[in-house]
């Protein structure tokens, strides 16, 4: 199951709401770690440098971490999660601890969820390309 924590549904000035195995956890919206608000800045800047509609980032088990933009070639179409999952994956990356999707969507779509579970129970940031966070997908 999906669960998902959108910085909307205040309950509080500081804590959201998670809805996880149908039970719900309150989570404070200042709890993000640095090293995932560090995986948001490198991609929104890997989208603004490419000017390209998504940016990703993927942070590997050993800390590691990989950026890429979507790829929109008419042979080749990729979204920017799949491509950082590709380059950790390429590098030897046997697991993900979390990855960050930088985009004016409203949801990731299923095949960034589908890539990131590929590689186990890491956690997907959605931010818009200001750097708010829109969710978070487990």
């Amino acid at each position: 199951m999906i669960a998902r924590e959108k910085p909307s549904q205040k309950v509080s000035s500081r804590v959201a709401i998670v809805r996880a195995a149908s039970s719900l956890i309150p989570v404070s919206d200042t709890t993000l770690h640095p090293e995932d608000a560090k995986i948001i800045t490198l991609a929104r800047a890997a989208r603004a440098r490419n000017g390209t509609v998504e940016g990703a980032a993927v942070r590997d088990e050993t800390g590691r971490t990989y950026t890429a933009t979507n790829v929109d070639l008419p042979s080749l179409r990729l979204s920017a999660v799949q491509v950082a999952v590709a380059m950790a994956v390429s590098s030897g990356a046997v697991s993900l601890e979390a990855a960050a999707l930088v985009t004016d969507e409203e949801e990731p779509g299923e095949q960034d969820m589908a890539a990131v579970q590929d590689l186990g129970n890491g956690i997907l940031f959605l931010a818009a390309p200001d750097g708010s966070l829109k969710g978070r997908y487990i």
